[in-house]
């Protein structure tokens, strides 16, 4: 049902979902939901007659409400949490069929599904490093949020929004290192757009 199911329009659709709800989600804390105001009266209750500096640090800049309640709670640790009984239930179901006994005149099925659970490998471990790349933020966030009194080193903050970062850079190697159709299509992006080759 797959081919009947993911038209391109459809397909086109959902790339536009996920863009417009990623834009919305990360853009919420410059709409308003920013700890601005706080440090504000911050200022004011310290010293009203001294100019009003922020301090471009992530911590004291973004909300940790907003990034654990709304981020963490609500875009990030549920979607993880379905993706992944999604993939334990899709290895599951390719076991069952790989370990099905299948005469010795049919091997489609077993080449078949031996190409899919390949696939699905890739897209576990894509999930795991995205996993791997975001909790470690998500982490430090709760514990800022809960743990006021707990002092966590900026390093680790740092390495954890560059392991985030990073996590985009990720994905299309594992993509194209392990599944032959992206890396076809990113060869022939590099060679059009990058290299001027028609070919």
């Amino acid at each position: 049902r797959y081919k009947s199911m993911v038209t391109p329009q459809r397909a086109a659709v959902a790339i536009a979902c996920c863009w417009i709800v990623s834009f919305l989600v990360g853009l919420t804390p410059m709409f308003g939901w920013n700890n601005l105001n706080k440090m504000r009266r911050t200022q004011e209750l310290n010293s009203s007659h001294m100019e009003f500096v922020i301090t471009c640090q992530f911590e004291t800049v973004i909300s940790m409400e907003y990034m654990v309640y709304f981020n963490f709670f609500v875009w990030v640790l549920p979607p993880l949490l379905l993706m992944l009984l999604i993939y334990l239930e899709v290895f599951n179901l390719i076991r069952k069929q790989l370990n099905k006994k299948v005469s010795s005149s049919s091997n489609d099925p077993q080449k078949y599904y031996g190409k899919e659970l390949k696939i699905a490998k890739s897209l576990a471990l894509v999930l795991f490093l995205f996993a791997l790349s975001w909790l470690p933020l998500h982490i430090l966030n709760c514990i800022t949020l809960f743990c006021p009194s707990c002092q966590t080193p900026h390093i680790l903050t740092y390495i954890a929004i560059f392991l985030t970062h990073g996590n985009s850079a990720m994905n299309p190697i594992v993509y194209a290192f392990r599944i032959k159709k992206f890396r076809t299509a990113f060869l022939q992006i590099w060679n059009q757009y990058f290299c001027c080759k028609t070919n």
